[in-house]
């Protein structure tokens, strides 16, 4: 009785308004007065999967076919120099409530189609006959724990695990390896409520995006340390530092090709109202410090955050607003694409749980102008909601495949689907 009491009081209640999503895109977007209620919004879109022979719609110009499907809640890619392709299949473990906050976010999670479990793998998917669909799939490493991110550095397979960050030797073309040898910690205590870890190799080191143990910061910050933050891991020896803090919950990096900056985009944080705080694209660099929780874009003040705890120094304004809520995880610069959207970065938007209307469910391209972002996100892939509000899929990570496709993970529908002209 008491789930069903919390459930139908949360899914009645909260701020409603018909906002504009496109007044916080950009990079000077719209920040309205926070709002806020009680009981924040909650308008989920129940995970449903796709029905037989249904795909997402791909944008004018461009097709999209599945690469390979059966998948257990596919996460991330890592597109490998052959071509071949690695995916991680994992899910936040399984902890437990604690604490009615965690219970109630739990059941949404669960509503979402977030809480299967943990599949703990990563499968090798290979395109043998080059005519967009994998023949089959090969386990590479399976008994891992939440592993997201990936990456390819000196004859070594990086895997980020929620707890850690292991490897092990591998080439391109390898369809076995041994075991996964630990390189260094990574924080996943406390409910752990951002699981996922990214991972970029980047010029002889790797960083990690790690996402905060809260919404903003009410369990204290002393369990937020080294999280809401990019770390860096040097793999020779394990060391850890941080390189860019207060960014709520970062998770997709890449390299800007141009310039050799390093990318990320941020999911900010919930129950300010249906119009804040606006998701974004971003420089990193090495002690950048973005305000959480303290203040959003730049200098807004978080009214649930004692600003007499905010460290000293000005928080930079994030470059590119994606929108509120819209939850980009997936990134990757169009580098070699063949899309025909020339300079940008594309970015799988998994979408809102918290807004009215839902935001986000797409990806999108961000297109550029030399080093920096210019003009409105267009729409690549949609079609993952129903009339009726329900999730066919939801994108996550996304990569540029060697012959130019875009291939998205879909983890709702089980999916890798690939985008081409």
């Amino acid at each position: 009785m008491r789930y069903l009491l919390i459930c139908a009081l949360l899914l009645s209640c909260g701020e409603r308004d018909t906002p504009s999503l496109s007044t916080t895109q950009g990079a000077t977007p719209e920040l309205p007065a926070p709002r806020q209620t009680l009981l924040p919004t909650v308008n989920i879109a129940p995970a449903k999967g796709w029905p037989k022979g249904a795909a997402p719609v791909a944008a004018e110009g461009l097709t999209v076919q599945a690469f390979h499907t059966g998948l257990d809640h596919p996460r991330w890619m890592h597109v490998l120099p052959n071509g071949d392709v690695l995916v991680a299949e994992a899910n936040k473990q399984d902890s437990g409530p604690k604490g009615l906050r965690s219970f109630v976010e739990g059941l949404v999670m669960g509503r979402a189609g977030a809480r299967v479990p943990s599949a703990d793998r990563i499968s090798l998917l290979r395109d043998a006959d080059g005519d967009g669909v994998a023949e089959g799939r090969t386990i590479l490493l399976d008994d891992l724990t939440s592993p997201f991110g990936m990456a390819l550095m000196d004859g070594y397979l990086y895997v980020a695990n929620t707890d850690g960050l292991v490897r092990v030797p591998f080439a391109a073309g390898q369809t076995e390896v041994g075991t996964p040898e630990h390189v260094a910690d990574l924080p996943a205590e406390g409910t752990n409520r951002h699981w996922t870890k990214g991972l970029l190799a980047h010029q002889g080191k790797l960083y990690v995006s790690v996402g905060a143990d809260s919404d903003h910061g009410e369990n204290g910050l002393a369990a937020e340390e080294m999280r809401a933050a990019v770390l860096q891991v040097d793999p020779a020896t394990g060391a850890v530092r941080e390189y860019a803090t207060g960014i709520r919950n970062p998770v997709g990096m890449d390299v800007h090709p141009g310039t050799g900056m390093i990318w990320a985009v941020v999911n900010e944080r919930d129950e300010l109202g249906d119009n804040l705080v606006p998701d974004y694209l971003t420089r990193v660099r090495d002690g950048d410090w973005y305000g959480w929780p303290h203040v959003y874009w730049g200098g807004a003040p978080d009214p649930r955050v004692d600003q007499g705890t905010r460290p000293e120094g000005e928080a930079l304004r994030p470059d590119y607003a994606l929108g509120a809520h819209v939850a980009p995880l997936g990134l990757t610069f169009a580098d070699g694409a063949q899309l025909g959207h020339g300079q940008g970065a594309y970015v799988g938007l998994h979408g809102s749980w918290n807004r009215v209307p839902a935001s986000g469910y797409e990806v999108v391209f961000v297109p550029f102008s030399g080093a920096m972002p210019s003009g409105k996100p267009q729409t690549v892939l949609s079609g993952f909601l129903d009339a009726e509000g329900n999730a066919y899929g939801r994108p996550v990570g996304v990569e540029v495949a060697p012959d130019g496709a875009l291939l998205v993970a879909d983890d709702v529908g089980n999916t890798i689907w690939r985008v081409s002209r």
